[in-house]
């Protein structure tokens, strides 16, 4: 027998259009996740509360998924073939990663499998001017920026240095960007389909996670500060809430709201963006997936990123994403010089502090700035978190 507040839901939240569907609380329903890593298996985590049979399609055998799902396939996501024969008996369909077969889901949606995000978003997400493109034709601010198709086209821009080159796709996790500051470092461009931007004279970067489902409803997360490794550009800490002015505030939000509702985007999003030294707030990037700026809601706010994902995919009610407590997020990366089976050092101590939330990915080997897993403080105050999460830093080691 189903139970009451199974029907409410369905009778509310699951419209016409979305009939079709089985109801997500039945043991037949599928949920298909293309990508099996770190933010697959916190993403599993939250669908077990929810009863979700999840299966998970991953290129590796031993992807930090492999083990927690009922049925996992090894294949690659970026292949035409294994997305539409994984996808073809799911009910509903999304991403951990952004590269994965557009043509595949496209089809898969012409034939009835509901796919958030949307294949077209994904498409735009995919090409970093096509990004670029629309934040201009929707007059969403953004970095000044031009489009090439070689490294031989560079030179006739040399009145725009310094910039940053950033691959059209195939970047990821601080790869794929490189800057360009004088002449001399020209050589070291990419030879490939690239955005050149402007530099951004910048205060700080900032991110907002929102969410919207099916029926059009939205909610935005408070905004985070990100500091991120200099020589891995990628992000260290997250501070929860952001110290930011309340105008600051505002400009993010309306950016991000705008962003979704344009793409009539259905899912959660990450939305990065520049706070400049002015006061003005500039769209860097979107990714359409839970997203590592998020990662301390699991702790930190009433609705974790991921409970939302899937409230938002099943167009159920979304949650609440006030804060709990301040916080501030750790990245636990690989340490330079290190390769082979992860040990990770401290981590014993730093589990005897209060307010130390630590969540280790399954991966089996560390390599130089991996992302191996995160620790999440919180405190009564963003700088007591602070303080003790540059601790947790300076004590936990990623080595092999």
């Amino acid at each position: 027998m189903k139970p009451i507040w199974a029907n409410a839901i369905c009778a509310t939240y699951f419209c016409p259009k979305f009939s079709r569907l089985k109801q997500f609380y039945s043991h037949s329903f599928k949920l298909g996740v293309l990508g099996g890593g770190q933010l697959g298996r916190m993403l599993i985590q939250e669908a077990v509360n929810y009863d979700v049979n999840v299966a998970i399609l991953d290129p590796s055998p031993n992807a930090p998924c492999a083990h927690l799902v009922q049925e996992f396939v090894v294949g690659d996501f970026a292949d035409y073939d294994a997305v539409y024969k994984f996808g073809k008996d799911k009910d509903v369909l999304t991403i951990e990663i952004e590269h994965v077969n557009v043509e595949a889901l496209r089809k898969l949606k012409s034939e009835g499998v509901a796919i958030y995000p949307d294949p077209e978003i994904i498409h735009i997400v995919q090409d970093k001017g096509l990004q670029k493109a629309f934040y201009r034709d929707h007059q969403i601010a953004t970095a000044d920026f031009i489009l090439i198709n070689s490294k031989a086209e560079i030179s006739a821009h040399r009145d725009r240095l310094p910039f940053m080159q950033k691959l059209r796709s195939g970047g990821y996790d601080g790869r794929g960007v490189t800057a360009v500051r004088n002449e001399e470092e020209l050589s070291q461009a990419f030879d490939a389909p690239s955005v050149l931007e402007s530099f951004v004279d910048f205060e700080k970067e900032i991110s907002v996670i929102i969410a919207r489902n099916p029926s059009g409803e939205v909610k935005s997360y408070p905004v985070v500060e990100l500091e991120f490794n200099s020589e891995a550009n990628l992000v260290e800490y997250l501070f929860s809430p952001a110290i930011i002015s309340s105008a600051v505030e505002e400009k993010a939000h309306s950016l991000a709201h705008r962003i979704v509702e344009e793409l009539n985007f259905v899912g959660i999003l990450a939305v990065e963006m520049f706070v400049t030294k002015t006061g003005d707030v500039l769209v860097n990037e979107i990714a359409p997936r839970p997203h590592n700026s998020g990662h301390h809601t699991i702790e930190a706010n009433i609705t974790s990123q991921y409970e939302q994902h899937l409230r938002a995919i099943l167009n159920l009610p979304l949650g609440s994403t006030a804060i709990i407590n301040p916080a501030v997020m750790v990245n636990l990366l690989g340490e330079p010089g290190y390769s082979g089976p992860v040990n990770y050092e401290g981590l014993q101590e730093a589990l005897s502090w209060e307010g130390v939330h630590v969540h280790i990915y399954g991966k089996a080997d560390t390599k130089p700035f991996r992302k191996m897993g995160h620790v999440t403080v919180v405190a009564r105050s963003l700088e007591e978190a602070t303080t003790l999460a540059r601790r947790v830093k300076s004590t936990v080691r990623v080595i092999a």
